[in-house]
């Protein structure tokens, strides 16, 4: 089944068997209740956040999730570009600059990939390491790909509902700024300022994200697609992981088994 397939609104049902919606409040509430499969829960997060993996690891993790942070702002132009509501875009637009930055009047303000660039230096990686993508995982592109490429194939509307795993977010940001530099103390300080910047900007995107969601899935069979694209972005964190736990806790990466090609 494609994408495209996977993620189309449903068609209406008769009306002698719609079922009734759910009021604003239950809606949020089935959102929120996706937690549970969020990847904080993933046993290579915990083990993360628990001080419990080796550097390799680490760095895999860095590296990886940088190759993430940089579709993000892509991501965000599909929606964009997908929307035709002046308003939603005045507002949407501000999430590209949280992460590209912006140099206005000669100056420059520095967004969420140079901050997580900082990041991977501060855990011993190489910016070019992570700018030449030379770690990225083929489960984890081909995971953000997947996520990439429905955001701009979808409405923006379902693209947006997608976001809000961004409703998981601030806990999990908050959790590393407390426990990381008491479990990996070769962390060099300057590599947290990523996490505390996005613990203003994700609430921010998840309160506009949210509206969005209740305002525009309203019946019943809508929520419920509205559920079912959450989830698909939820199933995009988990398998990076499923991937990094194969390569980095297994010491199974990618054709581990296959011969190596001869160098010509």
């Amino acid at each position: 089944m494609s994408v495209r397939q996977s993620t189309a609104a449903p068609a209406a049902a008769p009306a002698a068997t719609r079922r009734s919606s759910w009021s604003r409040q239950e809606f949020e509430a089935r959102l929120r209740a996706h937690e549970r499969f969020y990847h904080i829960h993933h046993p290579f997060h915990i083990l993360m956040n628990d001080g419990k993996l080796e550097r390799p690891a680490v760095q895999g993790w860095v590296a990886n999730r940088f190759y993430y942070q940089t579709c993000i702002p892509v991501k965000d132009a599909a929606i964009l570009s997908n929307c035709r509501e002046q308003e939603v875009r005045r507002q949407w637009v501000q999430r590209i600059i949280d992460h590209d930055g912006r140099r206005e009047g000669g100056a420059e303000s520095a967004g969420g990939i140079e901050a997580w660039l900082q990041l991977g230096e501060a855990v011993g990686l190489k910016r070019e390491e992570l700018l030449t993508e030379q770690h990225v995982l083929p489960g984890v592109r081909f995971a953000v790909d997947a996520y990439l490429n429905f955001a701009r194939r979808a409405t923006w509307q379902e693209a947006a509902c997608s976001s809000l795993t961004e409703l998981f977010a601030p806990r999990i940001h908050k959790r590393r700024l407390e426990n990381w530099p008491l479990h990996y103390p070769w962390i060099k300080p300057e590599g947290y300022n990523y996490f505390r910047k996005r613990l203003a900007e994700a609430r921010r995107d998840v309160e506009h994200g949210l509206q969005i969601t209740l305002e525009y899935f309203a019946d019943r069979e809508q929520q419920e697609h509205a559920l079912g694209l959450l989830r698909f972005k939820l199933d995009v964190l988990w398998s990076m992981l499923d991937a990094m736990w194969m390569a980095y806790i297994e010491e199974r990466p990618p054709y581990h088994c296959c011969k190596p090609l001869e160098q010509p």
